[in-house]
């Protein structure tokens, strides 16, 4: 009788596929303190960034621990903490406070930026200090066209960017893309506009939001790859925006060195956007690059692996 070949067994994995990164690094999700969360009508009507993103009830406004709990969930390591564009300087600066105070509650679990209204002049770059001087570690989401300035004010943008390379701080910036889905506070901060803002101001490491807008595709352009060497692209929102082919084709255009997991939690749950990714087809060294390598190498934390 002849030999007979072993069955072929055909394993399908449906579950995520993070369980044998070192950790997870959410690069973007955002905090407000339980004042904001419980006036949320009195602060859309004050601010105009706030009611653009807020003003609908269906955006959740969670605090801290909403937020340890879903990492916890989707074991999670840290998470950048990100303020928003507030067009109102006082309105920035009470939700810094409570992000301050929740990442000295939280020191091993939370990263901090702050945010600030840059026509405040010098109140603005004493807020930044302030913040700094603190623990926090970056500044963002600003959001310019909302804010009221352009990013090519040098009279308004200099000291900010001052101040941030002083303190070796992070740079996180709204992104938007000129086509595509329309959403909520979407924006005018388009690459063109990023680019240039960059070009002005070499040597910042700098976090753009929602995949650039679209910018990072422009890195096959040599010089505009050179410029941008210091840029990196957060996966914020990115079921909303692009199918999970825009992990391969970003890393394979500028490097996956280049490329972070951002939720933009709690506008989307954690778990969502790391189904996302994992859809990606992404090979080892990619995901770790993107889950958790590049945010721990740019705030300097030791990685010990699994």
């Amino acid at each position: 009788m002849g030999s007979q070949r072993p069955p072929t067994v055909l394993i399908v994995y449906y579950g995520p596929l993070n369980y044998n990164l070192a950790m997870i690094i959410d690069a973007h999700a955002h905090i407000f303190s339980p004042e904001i969360a419980n006036s949320r009508d009195y602060y859309c009507s004050q601010d105009l960034c706030f009611g653009s993103l807020y003003s609908d009830r269906r955006a959740s406004l969670n605090q801290a621990e909403d937020l340890i709990r879903s990492m916890d969930d989707n074991e999670i390591e840290r998470s950048v903490v990100l303020n928003i564009g507030w067009t109102r300087g006082d309105f920035c600066r009470r939700n810094n406070d409570y992000i301050i105070e929740s990442v000295l509650k939280y020191p091993d679990r939370l990263i901090g930026f702050c945010s600030v209204q840059p026509r405040d002049g010098d109140k603005a770059v004493a807020e930044l200090e302030r913040c700094f001087k603190a623990g926090i570690r970056g500044v963002g989401e600003m959001r310019p066209d909302i804010q009221g300035y352009e990013l090519t004010d040098s009279g308004l943008i200099s000291p900010i960017v001052s101040m941030i390379r002083q303190y070796s701080a992070v740079l996180s910036l709204h992104s938007s893309e000129p086509v595509g889905h329309e959403y909520a506070g979407k924006g005018a901060v388009t690459p063109n506009l990023l680019y240039r803002f960059i070009k002005n101001y070499p040597g910042i490491n700098i976090i753009l939001a929602h995949f650039g807008g679209g910018l990072p595709f422009y890195e096959l352009m040599p010089e505009v790859s050179i410029d941008l060497k210091n840029t990196y692209y957060d996966s914020a929102a990115a079921p909303f925006l692009y199918n999970s082919l825009v992990y391969q084709t970003i890393g394979k255009i500028c490097g996956y060195h280049k490329v972070m997991f951002g939720s933009d939690w709690p506008l989307l749950d954690q778990a969502r956007v790391i189904k996302h990714i994992d859809a990606g087809s992404l090979d080892y060294s990619a995901r770790e690059n993107i889950m958790y390598g590049n945010a721990a190498r740019l705030f300097g934390f030791a990685i010990e692996e699994k």
